[in-house]
């Protein structure tokens, strides 16, 4: 190899300032790997601080909620989708002030990472490396550039690194195990960066990618990072520029020492080339193979080309003449339609039948018209069997029928004859009937079925029954949104499914949307509502007893004198939900969200509301023997009147409830906040009459006690002297206590 030419160009030295020496005393790869830090630090808190900020105004602002921003959804279902996060958790309805910060969430760290990609590719420094007296050059000492900048940092840096990890997480059977994805970024992004400790001049992956070199910006460039050329063994090499950055790489093999200079270098080559072959070279030494070669391709390309248009020309006649032919079957069934002949009632009900096996896309659109005018009670129901026989197809035509029928029935309602009425009601059972037995019989197809503001209710008058009965089925998925859907029957059917990709807990699972549908008198015994969407949902006098309702979205919904007998409600979201009147006997309702909620006279006899939160809750004259509320958040509730004989309070935050007239016999307090807490009337201990029919009554058993061991009462309200002697006679605290 021939060695460059080296001219040798002084300069006199710099002087340093003490951030410069600061900088020079850390190690190169300590510098590097800060500034990563730095640079991660900045582009996570760009996100983070206004993501966080918009988080607190959707809790706390007073506004009220409106749709999310479209690019900020966008932007939230990709990386949900990215990430399996699931679907059902994602905001829908937010605060004004929330899509203000979480747009800029979404336009901050963008513009950030453009500005800085842009600062390393025009100088060769972001500001975290300007900071840390770092520099990114090319072999040739200038700065890398926009296109070598991108590609070093997001392909070498972090694409390959952190794609590397996502492909083992999502095809390895980690999937969607969150933690199991960040431990293999942090692995692979490790042995990137890591990288450069075991070459040999501390270049790291994406540098050698890139071909670029960081060098020591307060020095200059550094023969142990930098070494592009290699110099003739008798030499030094000194490489300076114009701001008088330099750096001694090495010594003449005499020992020698050399003054501190500025070395300019200038490559020239002084051996020739050599000649590379290449196509147009290899057919200039074989012209007659290249002729030989270019006759077969041109005669295969014409061939192909004539036979692909025969093919195409061919499959054209075809279509024509199958789609000809259905059009001359569908006009003649429809002929047959309009027949007037003495069997016309068979022949109309044959081509009925024969349209719905018709391949015709007209067809389903014909016969639901059909039935919206259809006279005839017999042919209602041939044209109801029909449409049931076209599966999915049918229901979006099935549904906007059934929103027809219902405004034509409140129109008739109030100023149609009876017959006028009678006619619709049949249309409109027909209709439902179609749509309850395709789900029936389809249900595993049905997924994605929009079936909002439809109305499926019961039907009973005289002369026309319709019930709703959609039990032990899979409708995960479905949309019920706002549809009508009293008095159905969905025993142990299932709202909840696992997604295509068969893993619960992913972006894709079937989650059925029953946001503010009517399901009054609904039987869902044994249904499971897991993670389904249910935000003001009527459920008025339902049945629910065993329904899993683990996780759901409940806000504001109304489960007035409903049975909950042995639903589980852990971790759902029922803030401003009604649920006066009901039954909650053995629900489990750990850590679930019922602030603002109204729970009036229900009877949660032996219920499990451990660390749930219960704050400003109302639960007036209710029956909650044997309830379990320890850890829970009870903050502002209201427990007046209550009964809560054996009940668990024990750690329980009671801060400014009321507990007026409340029956606290045997219930545990210990460890609880009753920071004023109102104990007006409160009963810690039942007296027991010494015979039945008798006034005379003695001390409560202490079995029968409220248990006070500990408690600070010294800050409860309207106390008595009954309530502070039963206090201070069992080991609870007060300022009057002895």
């Amino acid at each position: 190899m021939t060695s460059p030419t080296i001219k040798q160009v002084h300069n006199q030295a710099v002087s340093r300032s003490f951030s410069l020496r600061l900088n020079r005393a850390l190690p190169m790869m300590t510098r590097r790997l800060a500034a990563v830090v730095l640079e991660v630090s900045f582009v996570a808190a760009s996100a983070v601080i206004p993501y966080s900020i918009g988080e607190y105004a959707n809790e706390h602002s007073p506004a009220e909620p409106v749709p999310i921003n479209p690019v900020v959804a966008a932007t939230e279902e990709a990386i949900a989708k990215t990430l399996a996060y699931p679907r059902a958790r994602l905001n829908r309805q937010v605060a004004p002030l929330t899509n203000l910060f979480w747009c800029g969430a979404i336009v901050m760290p963008v513009v950030l990472v453009s500005w800085q990609l842009y600062r390393l590719g025009k100088t060769g420094q972001t500001t975290p490396k300007q900071w840390l007296k770092l520099w990114v050059v090319t072999p040739m000492g200038t700065p890398p550039g926009l296109i070598r900048a991108v590609w070093r940092e997001a392909v070498g840096r972090w694409g390959l690194p952190l794609g590397t990890a996502y492909l083992l997480w999502r095809y390895t059977g980690a999937f969607p195990d969150f933690g199991i994805l960040l431990g293999l970024a942090g692995v692979m992004l490790l042995i990137e960066h890591g990288s450069g400790w075991i070459h040999s001049r501390r270049r790291t992956l994406h540098d050698r990618m890139a071909g670029t070199y960081v060098v020591n910006a307060a020095q200059g460039l550094a023969s142990g990072s930098f070494n592009g050329w290699q110099t003739d063994r008798d030499h030094s090499v000194t490489l300076e520029f114009d701001n008088g950055w330099r750096q001694q790489s090495e010594t003449s093999t005499n020992n020698q020492s050399h003054h501190p200079s500025v070395t300019t270098i200038v490559l020239t080559s002084q051996s020739s080339s050599r000649r590379v072959p290449h196509l147009w070279w290899w057919m200039r030494r074989h012209p007659g193979a290249t002729l030989l070669i270019l006759s077969f391709a041109g005669m295969a390309s014409v061939l192909g080309t004539f036979v692909g248009t025969q093919v195409y020309i061919q499959r054209q006649a075809n279509w024509r003449e199958f789609n000809q032919q259905n059009n001359q079957v569908f006009l003649a069934l429809v002929k047959q339609l309009s027949s007037t002949s003495a069997t016309a009632l068979e022949e109309r009900q044959g081509a009925i039948l024969a349209l719905a096996r018709l391949d015709d896309p007209r067809a389903v659109p014909f016969l639901v018209d059909l039935l919206g005018q259809e006279k005839t009670p017999s042919l209602i129901d041939t044209l109801q069997q029909a449409l049931v026989s076209k599966g999915a197809e049918a229901l979006p035509p099935l549904q906007r029928l059934n929103q027809a029928l219902q405004n034509d029935r409140d129109t008739l309602a109030r100023r149609g004859t009876p017959g006028e009425q009678q006619l619709v009601a049949l249309r409109q059972r027909a209709t439902n009937r179609a749509i309850a037995k395709i789900l029936t019989i389809y249900s595993s197809e049905l997924h994605d079925a929009d079936l909002s503001r439809t109305d499926l209710s019961q039907m009973d008058t005289r002369s026309v029954q319709f019930t709703l009965v959609l039990d032990n089925l899979d409708l995960a998925g479905l949309n019920f949104r706002s549809a009508i859907l009293t008095g159905g029957s969905f025993q142990n059917s299932r709202f909840y499914g696992a997604g295509a990709d068969q893993r619960w807990g992913t972006f894709d699972d079937w989650i059925a949307d029953l946001s503010g549908a009517e399901l009054k008198e609904a039987d869902l015994t044994g249904a499971n509502l897991n993670n389904v969407l249910m935000a003001r949902t009527n459920l008025i006098r339902a049945i629910l007893n065993r329904a899993n309702l683990a996780d759901s979205y409940l806000i504001g919904a109304n489960f007035s004198s409903a049975q909950l007998i042995g639903a589980d409600l852990t971790r759902a979201v029922l803030e401003n939900a009604s649920l006066t009147g009901a039954n909650l006997g053995e629900v489990k309702a750990s850590l679930v969200n019922l602030h603002g909620g109204s729970l009036g006279q229900v009877s949660a006899v032996g219920g499990d509301f451990s660390f749930a939160d219960l704050t400003q809750s109302n639960w007036q004259g209710a029956d909650l023997s044997g309830a379990n509320f320890s850890h829970a958040k009870l903050q502002d509730a209201d427990l007046s009147s209550t009964k809560l004989v054996k009940a668990n309070l024990s750690q329980a935050q009671l801060q400014n409830a009321k507990l007026q007239k409340a029956n606290l016999s045997a219930v545990d307090l210990r460890g609880a906040n009753v920071t004023g807490t109102d104990f007006l009337g409160a009963m810690f201990a039942t007296a027991v009459p010494v015979k039945s029919d008798q006034f005379i009554t003695q001390p409560p058993a202490t079995a029968s006690g409220a248990r006070v061991q500990g408690v600070n009462f010294a800050r409860a309200k309207n106390l008595d002297t009954n309530q502070l002697q039963y206090i201070c006679n069992n080991g609870g605290r007060h300022p009057e206590c002895p």
